[in-house]
């Protein structure tokens, strides 16, 4: 029979301590205390003494045995550097303290994320040392380490309680735009570099696991409401209670929306043939739809009424739209999350969850090109047992796109629309009567006496310009309309895929003998279920597209030379539906001595892998001017656009031989890494974790565009010819082809953090880090492409603390040095930038409740954080955070 057991929890200065977790050793019974400190919890003595752990972060934890039932406990508990308590399980899928952890690893508390003033938790992880975060909008920020950074964070895992929140059909994660909101999040950890010994497929280069609270420990109701600039209103609301002793019930609820950043660099593209200012016009960074025109004496491509032979061999681009014009009355971005979940304890040490999850969002997402994911969500269902052994669980995961469309194909579309219904040559639209213009008025201009070639292409562009849609036009929402809602690629922007996975995992750990050997056995098997009705995927004569993947991992572990010396051995096997068997290794050594093992040296080597996204394997979508396809049969044979020295198809005296190109199968990118670190208390209030790394990658997954038969064949000159202009018909084998491949080159890198935290007093603690990470070009050709993306340098500077008990405050400034990015949508240079962050709360124990105000990016500064992203300014706001329990 359980019986009453409580008290309070204060520091060792006699101050309520709330938030701090005690739970019965051994076993998933706990609680939290409250916003004063105390806790009550039921707990059965039928067995014997029973004890005690209570534990928060920044303090000692301690252990109290009871023999009986005791309503009257007070529990001291004495400030210590925020690590040296910290426990982990992302490191080694088992529970361990983080200075012992074999690997680099950051842990966020909910303290931590509580003082994070960034409207998206995950772009708060930038204060990390080694951390790069990406915002390709306000709510749709990825999160990389290492380098090798993109705006989706294909090479980085991310986990909630373990479930993948990525799109099945776009294996990318959305930030936490469809997560788990803030005030039920337990903590945050980020593993660094190669997982896949451990996690399998995409933890190439890291693992961010975000931990939810437990029902059983953290009752109650918790209310946050914040309001601030750019239209900000946020609101979430968690409820958990135990129903009874054994069955317990959470509920969340999270909506916000704000005006988004919008993107708006219109400095000419690294692919435009013509330079910023032209009066040929020029294809900018963050235009869409700037369709463009290579006049030539071919009879195949001329203008209705001929061409100028001024105008021979000139591309001529239209304006196109701005992210602005074509997002429109969309610019709102938008999340909405409920979340409902059941925990049962079958037994004090084993416990059954169920969860349902919807979420949808709205925001810009950047690959190929940026678009605007209107909707866009997931439903998510778990079923997990769990006991302090192990684990089997089982999750699904819905995607849906909403209202998303792709602002490229809308830009296009609309100048393709139709402006003329009658001219002597028939039907025009806006791009044949823009051209059309150009070289009529271009024509007309030079005949006249004195007007030098410069008046007149300037001139030409003037009437040519008067000629394209006009987002002001009452035309240009009537069409916009229609396009975003068609979802015919080619004939439409919008965006349709509705995919599934299903997952099923399972480990269980052992004691292997009783001199310190301990073992982990695990396995999991995952199968996708694609659907576009053919306007993403190869889904044209089937319902579905069925693929998998499954693996098992086992990791040995030894404790020698009484615990100073921890070794561990781990390896994973993977098969796939579509490639060849993965094997992931891990081998590891960790080094402890010191008053407490406070001084821990490790050094780790780890194979890892990343297997091509869905899109990657079985992408078929066809929008007239290009066709996309995946590549896992038997690859593509085609002509480059350029020869090895960058000449343009088509340039005189250079054979067709020279452009030939041969893009194989896909296969896994892998990566192999050695390690080598130190984390420890170099003084009693100084916390160090230091890291090197060396990294060797080999086939990279890139993409590429080219001239090529839909078959995988090589076509002929004169299929070229056929296909021209533009290799855009539909019925032609000879089109415009995009597809993926792994490049051949080897790629090193290598790279360092530092970070250091220093306690002066509970009223400021001071943290810095410090990062590098080098790419080793001299072994690459001058234009290979690497997408490494990440400064060479970047540092964090920080304080916090807590003034009179009641007021908290945090203070970060953020640096990253100015470095080239290679995107598939853009290439270019990032200038250095930077964020100062900033939090105060006040809290009122009496009535639960803390008043807060946050700034991110104080000062407004340059923070452009992609290339073709949105500059992310100042963002402030006020907001109040009750907890009663």
């Amino acid at each position: 029979m359980a019986e009453a057991v409580g008290g309070t929890v204060l520091t060792s200065t006699g101050e309520p301590l709330p938030g701090a977790t005690i739970f019965v050793k051994g076993s998933f019974i706990g609680t939290s205390s409250n916003q004063l400190g105390q806790f009550h919890l039921a707990v059965a003595f039928d067995k014997g003494p029973v004890t005690l752990v209570v534990a928060f972060v920044g303090y000692e934890s301690q252990e109290i045995t009871l023999s009986g039932p005791d309503a009257e406990l007070v529990v001291s508990l004495v400030p210590s550097a925020a690590a040296v308590n910290a426990t982990v399980v992302s490191a080694s899928r088992v529970e361990e303290n983080i200075l012992r952890t074999s690997v680099t690893i950051d842990k966020v508390s909910a303290r931590q994320l509580e003082r994070f003033s960034t409207p998206e938790v995950l772009a708060g992880l930038g204060q990390l040392p080694g951390v790069d975060v990406n915002s390709a909008s306000m709510l749709f920020t990825s999160v990389s380490t290492r380098g090798f950074n993109t705006a989706k964070s294909e090479r980085v895992m991310q986990l909630v309680d373990y479930m993948d929140t990525a799109l099945p059909s776009l294996n990318l994660s959305p930030g936490n735009l469809v997560g788990l909101p803030e005030l039920d999040l337990e903590s945050i950890e980020l593993l660094h570099g190669p997982a896949s010994a451990l996690y399998g497929a995409n933890a190439l280069s890291g693992v961010v696991l975000f931990n939810s609270k437990d029902p059983f420990v953290y009752e109650g109701l918790s209310v946050r409401l914040r309001g601030g600039q750019r239209n900000l209103l946020d609101g979430q609301l968690r409820y958990a209670k135990k129903l009874t002793d054994k069955l317990a019930l959470k509920l969340n609820a999270s909506g916000f929306q704000a005006q988004d950043w919008l993107a708006q660099n219109y400095e000419a593209a690294s692919f435009s043939q013509n330079p910023e200012g032209s009066s040929l016009g020029y294809d900018a960074v963050n235009r869409s739809g700037e369709l463009s025109f290579r006049f030539t004496d071919d009879p195949k491509q001329q203008l209705p009424g001929g061409t100028h032979p001024d105008l021979y061999g000139k591309t001529v681009y239209m304006p196109g739209f701005t992210e602005q014009e074509l997002i429109g009355p969309d610019q709102k971005t938008k999340s909405y999350r409920v979340q409902g979940a059941l925990s049962y304890l079958l037994k004090d040490n084993l416990q059954l969850t169920l969860e349902a999850k919807r979420a949808t969002g709205t925001a810009t997402y950047q690959n190929i090109s940026r678009f605007r994911v209107k909707d866009l969500g997931t439903n998510q269902y778990r079923a997990e047992l769990k006991s302090n052994r192990g684990f089997v669980r089982l999750y699904s995961t819905e995607d849906f796109t909403g209202s998303s469309y792709e602002l490229a194909q809308l830009g296009a579309l609309l100048l393709g629309s139709t402006a003329q219904e009658t001219s002597p040559y028939g039907p025009l639209s806006y791009a044949q009567l823009y051209f059309s213009t150009y070289n009529t008025v271009y024509s007309d201009a030079i005949r006249q006496p004195g007007t030098t070639q410069a008046q007149a292409l300037a001139q030409a562009q003037q009437a040519a310009n008067a000629t394209q849609l006009q987002s002001a036009d009452p035309r240009f929402a009537t069409l916009r309309a229609q396009l975003v809602a068609d979802d015919q690629p080619g004939r439409g922007a919008q965006q349709r895929f509705n995919s599934f996975l299903n997952d099923i995992s399972a480990q269980r750990s052992f004691r292997a003998s009783d001199f310190g050997t301990d073992l982990i056995l695990g396995a999991a098997y995952r199968e996708y279920r694609l659907g576009s009705d053919g306007k993403l995927f190869d889904d044209f004569n089937r319902r579905r597209i069925r693929n998998y993947e499954f693996g098992a991992y086992g990791q040995l572990t030894q404790t020698l030379l009484h615990e100073h010396l921890k070794l561990a051995l781990a390896g994973r096997v993977d098969y796939f539906r579509n490639f060849s068997p993965a094997l992931s290794p891990r081998a590891s050594a960790v080094y402890s001595f010191g008053p407490e093992q406070r001084h821990n040296f490790r050094a780790s080597y780890a194979g890892a892998y990343r297997s091509p996204s869905q899109l990657e394997q079985y992408a078929h979508s066809d929008v007239t001017s290009f066709i996309v396809l995946g590549n896992i049969s038997s690859g593509f044979q085609g002509y480059s656009f350029t020869d090895a020295n960058g000449n343009p198809y088509g340039t005189p005296g250079i054979p067709l031989a020279a452009f030939a190109i041969n893009l194989p199968k896909l296969k896994l990118e892998r990566s192999n890494t050695l390690e080598v670190g130190y984390k420890g208390m170099l003084l009693p209030k100084l916390y160090a974790d230091v890291s090197y790394f060396r990294s060797v990658y080999t086939d990279f997954i890139g993409g590429q565009a080219f001239a090529g038969n839909v078959d995988g064949s090589r076509p002929t000159q004169a299929q070229i010819d056929e296909g021209l202009p533009g290799f855009t018909d539909r019925t032609k084998p000879t089109r415009i082809i995009f597809t993926w491949f792994n490049n051949a080159r080897q790629v090193r890198t290598q790279g360092a953090t530092l970070g250091l935290a220093y306690k002066l007093s509970k009223a400021m603690s001071l943290t810095g880090n410090y990062s590098l990470n080098v790419l080793d070009r001299h072994r690459l050709p001058a234009d290979f492409q690497t997408f490494f993306n990440t400064p060479r340098h970047k540092f964090n500077l920080g304080v916090h603390g807590t003034v009179r008990q009641h007021l908290t405050y945090a203070l970060n400034y953020r640096w990253a040095e100015g470095h080239r990015q290679e995107m598939p949508f853009a290439t270019g240079t990032i200038r250095a930038y930077s964020s100062t962050d900033a939090y105060l709360g006040y809290a009122l124990p009496e009535l639960g409740t803390t008043l807060q105000a946050g700034v991110s990016n104080l000062f407004n500064a340059n923070n452009i954080q992609i290339i073709g992203g949105p500059q992310i300014g100042r963002l402030a706001f006020l907001g109040v955070l009750v907890n009663v329990k």
